[in-house]
């Protein structure tokens, strides 16, 4: 009976253990399966509505959570879920989305004007900003939990549905605030009906756009620093035509900057949300429109810093990095406000030593060059981004990884012994070299993520600097720690000199060399930088960059401020 009893005993335990393995089992398999299959639906719809926005004539997008009540603009259903139009700002549900497409018009990049050669307002209702003040009774509009009031996709007027037919300017739509820097549809309607495209039958339609009229183009690439660029490419389409607004992941600069042919000869500002290595791009593109016979087309630029150094940009008064402190409001009101000054470009000739058959690499530099630990912390870190793309997606990870290839460098010390190495010359003249391990060749005034290279501490006298005084100013490094010290303001450059013209032979060895933070690595050559050309840029006066101190209340007074730039026009002396 007892072992009848034990086997008993047996036969349920194990049968509750295979009951147990089951349940387990299941609790582990089945929600793998579910998250897979939901996985290939979302990727089946997240194909299909990608070819659906394609086709569509508004700029949809879709969001999984609105961050602010929503409400679909067909249905009228309070929406947590769906897609809005980042040009007009129509929303709506997934299931009302292709309906919403059909019956809702978006912003005309190009139509004709009313009969007196007016806007006519184009209005969207509800789901308007938060804290908006309506146009005639000055109360707070969208307050009530439902689809209400209205907005002007082209003037951003407010008006409470009540209110609407109160208008004083009844149908008849400004532009508003940014005005001088839309392009209205029907001017592009005009220029699309010419017989004879001209640059002066441009300024007689220009005419009807109001005195001052200087239209601007933004190009922002979404890949620059800290990933901002998608989020403010929306920003700027609801503000301003979406004809003006160009992501250059999608469309070269080359190409964008062509609207400037079609626009009056020397009204267009260009804004590059990107680092410096997009400003460079751009500035190219410039080049290139020159070289074509454009050079009346040719536009004033302006840096919305979204990258990881942007020296150029603090050098110009932009700050050091943009994070969406301010509002793109701001931002063009900014453009409307700058100063345009000239900047020095320059040739940068790299002949490889026995390869004479080969035509040498020819880059532009805008900031700086320069061979040494600088360059191969850059080398170091490009090589890295391009293994890994997603992992610098931060500025604050990419200054991390900086900061360790430069601890890094000052334990190896590869780049030691580089005036063995390495011959100066400064407009034809050797320079003897003390124990370097770097030389860095500056056009700004700004250096590695915001420091005053040139100037150092402050604290001996040094030859003042400009941007469009055609001068370089050459300076070497005693290795990755000295440029630590630079930095924070313990230590001062070694500095070689000024000159027109900078002519560097390696003469042994590979070494780390970069131009404007794109680095590679180069075998002996001479390497040679001349003047190439200037470039119209945009200056913002009214604030301080990042690393100004007290003592820039002193230079501001100064006739030669260091690094300052001077509005575009008759040649001055330098200070």
């Amino acid at each position: 009976m007892s072992m009848e009893g034990d086997e008993g005993n047996r036969d349920q335990s194990s049968r509750e253990e295979w009951t147990l393995l089951f349940w387990t089992t299941l609790a582990v398999v089945v929600p793998v399966i579910i998250t897979l299959w939901c996985s290939v639906q979302r990727s089946k719809r997240k194909i299909h509505m990608k070819d659906f926005f394609r086709k569509s004539k508004h700029g949809w997008h879709c969001t999984d959570l609105f961050n602010k009540p929503t409400y679909c603009c067909v249905c009228q259903q309070h929406i947590l879920q769906g897609a809005f139009c980042d040009c007009c700002g129509v929303c709506a549900d997934e299931t009302c989305l292709r309906r919403a497409d059909r019956s809702l018009v978006c912003k005309e990049i190009m139509a004709p004007s009313q009969t007196d050669g007016t806007l006519e307002h184009r209005w969207v209702r509800g789901n308007v900003p938060l804290c908006s003040v309506c146009a005639v009774c000055k109360e707070q509009c969208g307050n009530q939990p439902k689809l209400c009031d209205f907005r002007c996709v082209w003037c951003q007027t407010m008006v409470h549905d009540d209110c609407k037919p109160s208008l004083s300017d009844g149908e008849r739509c400004e532009l508003g605030e940014f005005r001088s820097l839309i392009i209205p549809p029907h001017y592009l309607h005009h220029v699309n009906k010419l017989r004879r495209r001209h640059p002066d039958e441009y300024s007689k339609l220009a005419s009807a756009c109001g005195r001052g009229w200087t239209p601007v183009l933004v190009l922002a690439n979404t890949r620059s620093g800290n990933n901002m660029g998608e989020a403010l490419l929306g920003e700027f389409r609801t503000i301003l035509n979406p004809v003006q607004v160009f992501d250059l992941s999608e469309l070269p600069p080359s190409k964008a900057l062509q609207l400037c042919t079609l626009l009056p000869p020397g009204s267009v500002r260009v804004l590059v949300c990107g680092g410096d290595g997009t400003v460079g791009w751009v500035l190219d593109a410039i080049d290139t429109m020159k070289l074509k016979g454009q050079d009346q087309f040719i536009p004033r630029v302006m840096i919305l810093p979204l990258g990881t150094g942007n020296d150029l940009s603090n050098s110009l008064g932009w700050g050091s990095g943009y994070a969406g402190e301010i509002p793109v409001e701001q931002v063009l009101r900014n453009v409307l406000e700058a100063e345009v000054v000239k900047m020095d470009r320059w040739k940068v000739q790299v002949a490889s030593k026995g390869l004479y058959f080969r035509k040498p690499k020819v880059l532009s530099m805008n900031n700086y060059f320069s061979v040494g630990p600088d360059a191969l912390m850059a080398l170091n870190f490009h090589t890295h981004r391009e293994k890994t793309p997603s992992f610098f997606s931060s500025r604050i990870i990419n200054k991390a990884v900086y900061f360790m290839y430069g601890t890094k460098d000052c334990l190896v010390q590869e780049c030691k012994d580089l005036d063995k190495r390495i011959e100066l010359e400064l407009d034809g003249e050797r320079v003897a070299l003390p124990s370097l391990e770097g030389i860095i060749v500056c056009n700004i005034g700004y250096w590695g993520g915001g420091c005053r290279l040139w100037e150092g501490m402050g604290d001996e006298p040094y030859p003042p600097t400009r941007l469009d005084d055609g001068l370089l100013e050459v300076v070497g490094v005693f290795g990755s720690f000295h440029c630590a010290q630079i930095q924070v303001k313990m230590a001062n450059p070694v500095r070689l000199g000024q000159a027109h013209t900078v002519r560097l032979v390696l003469k042994t060895s590979r070494m780390p060399m970069q131009v404007d933070g794109e680095p590679w690595a180069q075998g002996p050559c001479t390497i040679t930088i001349t003047h190439k050309t200037q470039a119209f840029m945009l200056y913002h006066s009214t604030e301080q960059t990042d690393d100004d101190d007290e003592s820039s209340t002193s230079e501001a007074e100064s006739s030669a401020p260091h690094d300052s730039p001077k509005p575009a026009g008759p040649a001055s002396p330098r200070a």
